[in-house]
């Protein structure tokens, strides 16, 4: 059984930050890939941050600049620090994490970027 933990949501003003944080417990083996997706009401789940163990990262162009993934492969944990916050940036945010068992998710975090 693996689990993943999601903090770090909330309510935030235009301009601001936020620090998203997810952690994976639990029969994990061989994770690679981590990272975020989001998904706004109405809308599909679209990718918003990658990471593979290597270090790599990729973003779409819409949050380039004003978010930054990391990783503490030790704790099994994958941060998002969202900088520059826009209202269209809110949505609900999944992390995920592949691994030679499989892919999880989260259960998701509320973001919501408003005055």
């Amino acid at each position: 059984q693996v689990q993943l933990v999601e903090s770090g949501g909330g309510l935030v003003q235009p301009g601001g930050s936020l620090r998203l944080s997810c952690a994976a417990s639990g029969c994990i083996f061989s994770i690679n890939g981590m990272g975020w997706y989001r998904q706004a009401p109405g809308k599909e789940r679209v990718l918003v941050a990658g990471t593979t163990r290597s270090g790599s990262t990729a973003y779409p162009d819409s949050v380039k600049g004003r978010f930054t993934i990391s990783r503490d492969n030790a704790k099994n944990t994958v941060y998002l620090q969202m900088n520059s916050l826009k209202p269209e940036d809110t949505a609900v945010y999944y992390c995920y994490v592949g691994s030679s068992k499989g892919l999880y998710w989260g259960q998701g975090t509320q973001v919501t970027v408003s005055s």
